[in-house]
Order: C-alpha cells, then structure tokens, then sequence
C-alpha cells in the first residue's frame, strides 16, 4: 500500500510538472506572438526607465531663476545684491523695477523667487533700525521654491553678517548657538538619489499589475480559458503559477535592470542587506500578480479588471509615504497604505538600500509585505478554483452600430452615445475621474508635517540646555519624544524609526554662551524622505533661534527696545521669507491641482484612444473610415468635451474649494485654456486610438507612463534640471502646457495674458493632432482588413 501510494504521488507530481511547464511554454509563446504583451513587458518597462533616467540627469539643480528689486540703489545695496547673485543653485534673471513687476515675473513663470531690497537700506543699516530684506518665493511650485528660497535665505544671511557696523558693541552679550548640521544617509542631498529609487519601483508595479491583468483577462476577451485549464491538468494551482512565472522572471530582471541604473549608472551607494532587498523584490512582484490575477477572474472582463488594476495601483506613489510621510496622514490613507505592496516594498529598499539599518528593523515591513504576497495568491487560487468549474470563455464581440447620421452631428451624436453605453468608456471618461478626485489627494490632506518625532542627547544638564528642550518642544515643526543618554542610543531610536533627528546638546554649551562664545548644537537629521529631513530641520533651526534670541536679550521684552538693540548688534539686518501662492506651504495644495490636471488629460486619452479600439473592434475597416474625415473627428472631439467637462468643474472648481486648496475666481481664463487642453488631448487620444485594433491596448500602453510624465512638467521636479531635449521632448504632451497654465490661473491667480505661451502652445496641439488624427485614421483604414 505504502509503495503504491508513493508511485501515485510521483506520478501526480510527474503530471502537475508537465503542466506546469506546458502552461509556461504556452504562455511564453502568447507573448511573443502578442505585440502588445511583448511591448508591456519589454518595451515599455525600459522606455519608462530611459524616461526617468534622463530627468534626473542632473542630481544638482542649478540656474533657477531670481528676480531683484533694489530699490535703494546705494552701494551698501549693491553690495549685497552681489551677495545674492553669487547663490549657488540660483541666477539672478531680471532686475525689476518695482515689486508689482517682479510679482508678474513670479505668476507668469519667468522667476521663481524674488528678493526685494527696501528704499534707505543703507540709512537704516547705519541708523541700526534693522531694515529688512524680504525674500518672496513661489510655494505652488515646491521642490524649486524650496531649494531657491533655501539658497537665497543662506547667501543674504551670510551677506548680513559682513554688514555689522564696526560700532556695534558685543562685549558681555551672550553667544549664539549655533546649529551644526550632519546629514544622515544622503550627505549630498542628491535628489536623484532620493527620488529615482522610489520612482522606478512605482513605475515598474505598476506594470507588473498591467501585464499580469492583462495575461488573465485576456483568456476571457480572445484567447479562450478553456484551454489554458486543459493544459495545467484541470489543477486551478498549476495553472495560475505556469501562468504567471514568465512574468515573474521577466519582471524581475526589470527589477535588476532599475537597480542597476540607480546603483551602476548613477552610482549612489548600496549600505545594507542584498538579499534581503532582493527577496522583497521577488515578493514585491508576486504580490501585484496575484492581485492583477485576483482582480481579473473576479470581474471576467479584462477592460473592467484593468481599470480596477489601474484604481488600485497608479496613487500608490502617495501612499508609500515617499513623498508625504506617512507619520503626517490621515487614519484613511495610513490604513490604506498598509493594504500596498509597494508600501511595505519601499520602506525595506529605503532602510537598506540608504539608511543601512539593522535586519531586525526591516522584519516588520517584510513580514508585511510577505502576509499580502501569500494573501492576494490564496485568493487568487481559490478563485480561479471557482472559475475553473465553470471553463472562462472568450467574449464576444458587438458590432458597431452605424451612425444615425453623417457629419458633424452624426459623429457627435454617435461617440457621446457610445461613451455613455459602453461601461468600459464610461468608467474611463466619467466615473474615473470622480474616483480618483476622492482617492488620490487623501495621502495629502495633512498638509504640513508636525511633531517629527527626535531625540534629544543633553549632556550639558544646564537651564540653558532645558530652555533649548522646551522650545523645540513647542515648535509646531518637532517634538521631543525620546531623550537618550547616549548618541548611540538615540542612533538605534532613529534606525527603529522611533525618531527622525537627533539634537546633542554638549558638555560646557553653557558655559561657552555666558563666555560669549559660539556654542555649537549638533543636529543630525536623517535625508532618507527629504520632506522630514527638511521640516526636522527647520524645526530644530527655529527652536535654537528662539533660545539665542532670548538669550541675548536677557528676558526683555521681543518688542522693547533693549531687545531691537541687542538684535541689531547681532544682526544689523532682518531676512524675511515670504511664501507665495501656497502660504503655508501644504504639500497637499502643491501636488493634488497639478496631478489632478494629468489624471484629466490620462484618463480623457485613454478614453479617446480605446474608443478608437472599440470601434475596429465591433466594425473594422470600415468604422475607422466612418471615424477618419475631417467633420468625424471634430464630432467626436466635441463628444469628448462635453462628456469631459463635468470632470473638469469637479477638479478645478468644486474639488480644490472642498478640500481647502487655492482657487482663484478667473472662471473664464480657466475655461479658455480648458478648452485647447481637452481638445488636444481628444484629438492626440484619437491619433493614438486609430492604430489599436483593441479597446484595452490603450489603457496597457498609457497608464505606466504617467508618472514620467508628471515629472517632465516641471512643478514636482524643476525644469532647469531636466535636459534641454526632455524638456523640448515633453511639449508633445497637452499636460506640459495645461499644467502649468491650469494651475498658475487657478492657483497663482494668472490671468490669461499671463500664460499666453502655454494657450497657444494648446491650441497649436490641437491643430497638429487634429490633422494627424485624421490622416492616421485614412492611412490605418486603408491598411486595416475589413
């Protein structure tokens, strides 16, 4: 008995092996013979890489542009305009005249930033009433506002400290404390670094979720489920892994080929574990397989399962917590986060791929991120059980309806009838958009990171060090939740993730400052996340400004005069830091207007082009002749703008007002430059749609790209980093002039003669891609097979 139930195991092993491989074998000559599958897994993945590769060609930013108002115009003037001119990574661009020209500099583009040098600076620096310096920089615009106003800020602090009247009398003053900055991780402050190795594994699971949606869902549209369950021997088991493993090694190589452009190409440094980052790789893949694969059997539709993929997957970005913390979310999008894959991925790479901690802080997310791989595979498993009862067939497909009536009308009458028909183009067109207005900006609505957790190491145990503690406890910035005996102690806090900083407090700090004498105050804050690594910072900064302000003024008064006369020896001058457009600097209402521009140009594209798909396949050659001439593509092009519209009110209108963003009452200018945008994006969805010859093709082949694209506009990564032939590159896409005209009206309160470039750069797309759609559509009907 023992023997034959032994060679009845080998041999169920024997048939589950061959089934294992003859699914493999099938599936792997699917996707050689399927153009679309080869570009998904192939052709795109490296041309998303090349993409982001040349974007951030250049890790240090430089040539931001600065505008100057002296309206003083003395020497003492000059002098410190010279200052600012020698700012590294800023160049002075314009010298205006007054403020109200340098503001229009700022709303329209041409700067971003200005600094303003009041009439009598030199009769007041003289006359030690402390003139001040204002330094406005454009907020909406974040990672360059930041960087140019952190630029300036320390050029005219250190041309301040030349400016000291040679009178001023410091003996018996306090000393300062003084912050001594030591960066943890990224010492450079590469942005490269930091960005590039959180985009590319966004960009790349995303279509690992695609071609996994795709490989299922295509047994049900085409390819027929039947045989691929025959081939695995009936086991439901064997199935889903001979499907799969293809694009499990496919994708992994991908994995290896993003590493290998981060750590080979631009040599940023690897400190911790290989293996254990790739072992989250290969779980990071399996994971959205199985999902992309669970989705799919559970609606059987592959252009519904991929829009469920595409809900799911495209605002993962803003759920990982790589550009908001997550420490900063609300309870919603931290719960949702912990439902991402590529959460858990991402805090594993960060930890040892930058951070270089210990293996025992990376279990948590690992463990994680293996629960949610083995979860989303089960089901996945116990659903194709399901299905495979019942053997998925292929769908059928309805043939196009003929247009009513020709023309202009007919064309418009037919496509908004389509749209509105077909749950697939609706979803896209309409229901998408609502979708993601509600999904995408929850990560976001915190707005301003507070109470970064940091440690603090007090060795000096005076009233001096205890005032410091209190004020960085009271700085909005920061809060002291772990004070250690010990720097290595705080170090193990902060590789837990316990804290993000760390402020030592040295042995005689006050006796140095009684002394007169600069007290140094180590800070060592951790670059991992660039947002906390800023914020912590400035927090710190703050905290230590405030103890050497009263400190120096001995308990007076802030608004006595003893205490104006001690901070005029010590700083003849005030820099004050005036934000622009986005106040309070919410990183909410600097990245949601501008993503929401490019949700409403991918989603209208994707809608457009898989019309284009739709109709070859329900009608032909002969419905892309019908959609080809001249007056059709216009009637389809105003379909899509009346169908496009509501999404449109609902993100610049309703939306930004709901969720507290800035926006501007210039209804008509935003509707000026709404109407070139939807139409260029209909038109270039049109030119896209009359080379697919399926409705999904679309979707497959747009949706991975829109991360690369949002990074090419310019808001979340400055133009003058990216090469001149990206930037010359990225104006065949609507979204270049939209978004920056869209949200400059909106947000800056642009009028538009202000973004005149980027309205005729709209319409000027729209003429081109009206003409190329018409003459793709002529040219793919007449090589099409009717």
């Amino acid at each position: 008995m023992t023997m034959a139930a032994g060679a009845e195991r080998d041999e169920a092993a024997r048939v589950a092996q061959s089934g294992l491989v003859a699914v493999m074998v099938r599936e792997v000559r699917w996707i050689i013979a399927d153009k679309v599958a080869l570009l998904l897994v192939f052709g795109i993945p490296l041309i998303a890489f090349a993409l982001l590769a040349a974007t951030f060609g250049n890790a240090v930013i430089r040539g931001l542009r600065v505008d100057v108002v002296d309206a003083d115009r003395t020497p003492t003037s000059m002098t410190f305009v010279h200052a600012i001119q020698a700012a590294p990574g800023t160049e002075v661009a314009q010298r205006s005249g007054d403020l109200n020209a340098a503001m229009h500099a700022v709303r329209s583009g041409a700067v971003i930033a200005a600094v303003y040098v009041p009439k009598d600076f030199e009769h007041d620096l003289l006359a030690e009433r402390r003139p001040q310096v204002v330094i406005f920089s454009n907020k909406q615009y974040f990672t360059p506002g930041n960087i140019a106003q952190g630029a300036l800020q320390a050029a005219a602090n250190a041309a301040v400290t030349t400016l000291v009247p040679a009178t001023a009398k410091t003996a018996g003053r306090p000393g300062p404390l003084v912050v001594e900055q030591y960066v943890l991780t990224n010492p450079a402050l590469n942005y490269a670094q930091f960005l590039l190795r959180a985009i590319l594994p966004t960009v790349l699971h995303v279509l690992i979720a695609i071609g996994g949606g795709y490989a299922v869902g295509s047994e049900f549209a085409g390819r027929g489920g039947r045989s691929w369950i025959e081939a695995a021997g009936a086991s439901p088991l064997t199935a889903l892994v001979g499907k799969l493993a293809p694009y499990f090694g496919i994708y992994l190589v991908m994995m290896a080929v993003g590493l290998g452009i981060i750590h080979g190409l631009y040599k940023v440094p690897f400190r911790g574990n290989a293996l254990v980052v790739a072992a989250a790789a290969c779980l990071l893949i399996a994971a959205y397989l199985s999902l992309a694969a669970l989705l799919q059997l559970l609606v059987k539709n592959l252009p519904v399962g991929l829009s469920l993929t595409g809900i799911f997957c495209s605002p993962a970005f803003g759920f990982a917590g790589v550009g908001f913390p997550v420490i900063a979310m609300n309870a919603f999008a931290q719960g949702w986060g912990m439902l991402l894959p590529l959460r858990w991925y991402i805090q594993i790479l960060f930890d040892q791929g930058a951070r270089g901690v210990p293996l025992a802080d990376t279990a948590r997310p690992f463990a994680a991120l293996g629960v949610l791989a083995i979860t989303f595979f089960v089901l996945a498993t116990l659903r194709l059980r399901i299905v495979a009862r019942t053997a998925p067939k292929p769908s059928t497909a309805v043939p196009e309806a003929p247009q009513a009536r020709a023309g202009l009308i007919g064309a418009f009458q037919g496509e908004y009838a389509r749209i509105l028909a077909d749950r697939g183009l609706f979803s896209l067109i309409v229901l998408a958009p609502l979708i993601y207005g509600v999904f995408y900006p929850q990560p976001y609505l915190g707005q301003l990171v507070r109470d970064i957790p940091i440690a603090v190491v007090d060795d000096d145990r005076t009233d001096i060090s205890r005032t410091l503690i209190e004020n960085l406890n009271a700085d909005e910035a920061v809060a002291v939740t772990f004070q250690a005996a010990t720097l290595a102690e705080a170090r193990a806090a902060l590789e837990r993730r316990e804290v993000f900083g760390i402020v030592g407090i040295p042995e005689g700090t006050a006796r140095e400052v009684l002394k007169g004498n600069a007290a140094r105050v180590p800070a060592f804050v951790d670059s991992a996340y660039f947002l906390l690594y800023n914020r912590a910072l400035q927090g710190i900064t703050e905290a230590t400004g405030k103890t050497s302000s009263d400190l120096l003024s001995g308990g007076a008064r802030g608004d006595g005069s003893l205490s104006r006369a001690a901070l005029a020896a010590s700083a003849p001058a005030t820099i004050l830091v005036e934000p622009l457009f986005n106040p309070t600097g919410g990183y909410g209402s600097y990245i949601v207007p501008a993503a929401f521009v490019l949700i409403l140009q991918q989603t209208l594209l994707m809608g457009a082009a898989t019309a284009g798909g739709l109709a070859f396949e329900r009608g032909g050659a002969a419905a892309l002749r019908q959609r080809s001439g001249a007056r059709a593509v216009l009637g389809q092009a105003l379909a899509h703008l009346a169908v496009a519209l509501p999404g449109f009110v609902l993100y610049l209108v309703l939306l930004p007002r709901i969720y507290g963003f800035a926006a501007s009452g210039r209804l008509l200018d935003l509707a000026a430059l709404a109407l070139p945008f939807i139409l260029a994006v209909s038109f270039l969805g049109q030119f896209f749609g009359a080379f697919f010859r399926r409705r999904e093709t679309a979707m497959l082949l747009i949706i991975a790209l829109s991360l690369p694209l949002f990074f090419l506009v310019g808001v979340a990564w400055p133009q003058e980093a990216i090469p001149e032939v990206m930037r010359r590159a990225a104006i065949i896409f609507p979204s270049t002039f939209g978004i920056d005209g869209l949200v400059r009206i909106n947000q800056m309160g642009a009028s538009l003669a202000d973004v005149s470039a980027d309205w005729r750069g709209l319409w000027i797309l729209a003429l081109l891609y009206a003409a190329l759609a018409i003459g793709a559509g002529r040219l793919s009907a007449r090589g099409a097979t009717p």
